[in-house]
Protein backbone atom coordinates (compact mmCIF):
# COMPACT_ATOMS: atom_id res chain seq x y z
CA UNK A 1 0.00 0.00 0.00
CA UNK A 2 1.31 3.56 -1.11
CA UNK A 3 1.82 6.37 1.19
CA UNK A 4 -0.32 8.05 0.04
CA UNK A 5 -3.05 5.53 0.17
CA UNK A 6 -2.66 4.51 3.22
CA UNK A 7 -2.92 7.99 4.34
CA UNK A 8 -6.42 7.70 2.13
CA UNK A 9 -7.63 4.81 4.35
CA UNK A 10 -7.23 6.43 7.76
CA UNK A 11 -8.91 9.94 6.48
CA UNK A 12 -11.61 7.67 5.95
CA UNK A 13 -11.54 5.67 9.12
CA UNK A 14 -11.12 9.19 10.85
CA UNK A 15 -14.34 10.61 9.22
CA UNK A 16 -15.91 7.14 10.03
CA UNK A 17 -15.31 7.60 13.49
CA UNK A 18 -16.05 10.72 13.50
CA UNK A 19 -19.66 10.29 12.03
CA UNK A 20 -20.41 7.44 14.55
CA UNK A 21 -19.27 9.85 17.73
CA UNK A 22 -21.86 12.21 16.67
CA UNK A 23 -24.37 9.51 16.43
CA UNK A 24 -23.47 8.01 19.77
CA UNK A 25 -23.45 11.93 21.86
CA UNK A 26 -26.91 12.69 19.99
CA UNK A 27 -28.59 9.67 21.60
CA UNK A 28 -29.51 11.10 25.49
CA UNK A 29 -28.75 7.48 26.70
CA UNK A 30 -25.18 7.26 24.99
CA UNK A 31 -22.69 5.26 27.12
CA UNK A 32 -19.63 7.49 28.50
CA UNK A 33 -17.21 4.22 28.08
CA UNK A 34 -18.03 3.92 24.33
CA UNK A 35 -17.78 8.07 23.67
CA UNK A 36 -14.16 8.06 25.30
CA UNK A 37 -13.03 4.93 23.51
CA UNK A 38 -14.61 6.49 19.99
CA UNK A 39 -12.72 9.58 20.80
CA UNK A 40 -9.28 8.10 21.62
CA UNK A 41 -9.63 6.03 18.31
CA UNK A 42 -10.32 9.07 16.44
CA UNK A 43 -7.69 10.81 18.55
CA UNK A 44 -5.07 7.87 17.25
CA UNK A 45 -5.90 8.10 14.27
CA UNK A 46 -5.26 11.66 13.72
CA UNK A 47 -1.77 10.88 15.04
CA UNK A 48 -0.82 8.74 12.83
CA UNK A 49 -2.07 10.23 9.87
CA UNK A 50 0.02 13.63 11.53
CA UNK A 51 3.29 11.19 11.66
CA UNK A 52 2.19 9.89 8.40
CA UNK A 53 2.66 13.80 7.14
CA UNK A 54 5.15 14.47 8.97
CA UNK A 55 7.47 12.34 8.01
CA UNK A 56 6.58 10.64 4.69
CA UNK A 57 9.64 8.51 3.99
CA UNK A 58 9.97 6.65 7.28
CA UNK A 59 6.99 4.43 6.32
Amino acid sequence: MSLASHLQELQRKHGDVDRKLDEVMAHPSADPLEIASLKRRKLALKDEMEKIRSHPTRH
